[in-house]
């Protein structure tokens, strides 16, 4: 590979399929960090626990640590399975393990459920000390600044100064790029895909109305459902079925799904009739039974509330004026939630202060979910990238 004006150019050999190795059966660790932490919100949490996970091997300079940030209902299990749970894949399987984009036969891949989760992180269902209830609704919102600060205590807790890179797509984009300006010495490189620098005000629209059918639902009691043992069921698989429609192109829905109809003729009835609302419906009820309601309010809050330029005026060139990572931001041209227009925005201020930056824009189908899915070019542009790393990380 090499870089062209801050475009990559990808050899024939670069194209081909991902090695499927894996990283075979894995384990989830709880991190406890016995020390305070005063949130964006003016609260202030005394200790907290982060669960993660690892995959690979710290180098003896322990400088080939990588870390990896995850979107909005996705958590620590970044790769491989659980032996008890075989099925059970991490959610960016398909990119780290041996022989894949990122090559955990070079680099040290650490996975983080981020503060405020329900994966195991402290959060809304963790008790709280004070009452010896769970925290449920009372639990502080918290920010991706919050986030970032938590990960940085995980960095301290595994030995790790610097990362070789943060990396992360959508609202772990958004980690990755508040990495490279709260921390600016303790990370190399940041790999930024399908991101914006802050939501637009139709995004927020569609955040708001998910949080409207959680909150409304009449088992939400105020986020105290725990104690009720009831879980507002009905509002997260709304929820759900919202940011679905919002994650996939139009193109990419009627390619799937069309306008087929399931009983070969229409029912006449409020029954599904098209596939498309078939497969809201399996996405929402799946949804509903794993995912914490609590925490679905405030990640989409954090999505909200990210916009590093706002301290600055609204100079995004100013707000990342203090990274010093170089960057490989890379954008689908069919996301129409986090469209290239916005990842261009993060570029222009990067070469306004004269960073490295590398930029791919890929014409996939697949809407905002493409950085989960198996695109040659975009599996290629990380692979490539990453193999011009030394597993030192500059």
């Amino acid at each position: 590979m090499r870089k062209l004006n801050g475009l990559f150019r990808l050899s024939a050999d670069m194209i081909d399929p991902r090695n499927q190795g894996s990283v075979g059966a894995v384990t989830a660790r709880k991190a406890n960090i016995d020390s305070s932490l005063r949130l964006s919100s003016g609260a202030q949490l005394s200790s907290f626990e982060l669960a993660y996970e690892t995959y690979g091997e710290l180098n003896a300079a322990r400088s080939n640590a990588v870390l990896i940030c995850h979107a909005l209902n996705a958590s620590h299990h970044v790769a491989g399975y659980y032996a008890d749970e075989p099925e059970n894949a991490g959610w960016w399987d398909n990119m780290v393990g041996p022989g894949k984009p990122l090559d955990t036969n070079r680099f040290f891949v650490v996975g983080v459920n981020n503060l405020g989760g329900c994966h195991g992180s402290t959060g809304p269902m963790s008790l709280n000390a004070a009452t010896g209830k769970p925290w449920g609704g009372d639990f502080p919102v918290v920010t991706v600044e919050d986030w970032v600060a938590a990960q940085a205590r995980l960095a301290d807790y595994l030995g790790i100064q610097r990362f070789a890179a943060v990396m992360g797509g959508s609202l772990g984009a958004m980690q990755a790029l508040q990495w490279t300006v709260s921390y600016p010495e303790r990370i190399a490189h940041a790999l930024v895909i399908a991101v914006t620098p802050k939501l637009s005000a139709q995004n927020i629209a569609f955040n708001e109305v998910a949080r409207q059918a959680i909150t409304t639902d009449p088992d939400f009691h105020g986020g105290h459902y725990y104690e009720h043992g009831v879980v507002p069921r009905r509002g997260l698989r709304l929820a759900r079925m919202i940011g679905h429609i919002t994650y996939l192109s139009d193109d990419a829905m009627m390619e799937k799904f069309g306008r087929a109809l399931r009983r070969g003729t229409p029912g006449f009835d409020f029954d599904i009739d098209f596939e498309i609302e078939s497969y809201l419906r399996y996405q929402g009820d799946k949804f509903s039974t794993y995912f914490d309601a609590n925490t679905y309010l405030r990640i989409t809050k954090a999505l909200d509330y990210f916009d590093p330029a706002a301290a600055y005026g609204g100079d995004l060139s100013a707000a990342l004026a203090r990274a010093r990572a170089r960057f490989l931001v890379v954008s689908f041209a069919s996301d129409w939630r986090f469209a290239p227009a916005r990842a261009r925005e993060i570029v222009r201020a990067l070469l306004d202060n004269r960073r490295d930056v590398s930029y791919l824009e890929i014409d996939a189908p697949h809407g905002h979910d493409a950085f989960l899915m198996d695109d040659a070019r975009y599996f290629a542009a990380v692979r490539a990238y990453f193999a011009n790393l030394p597993q030192a990380g500059v």
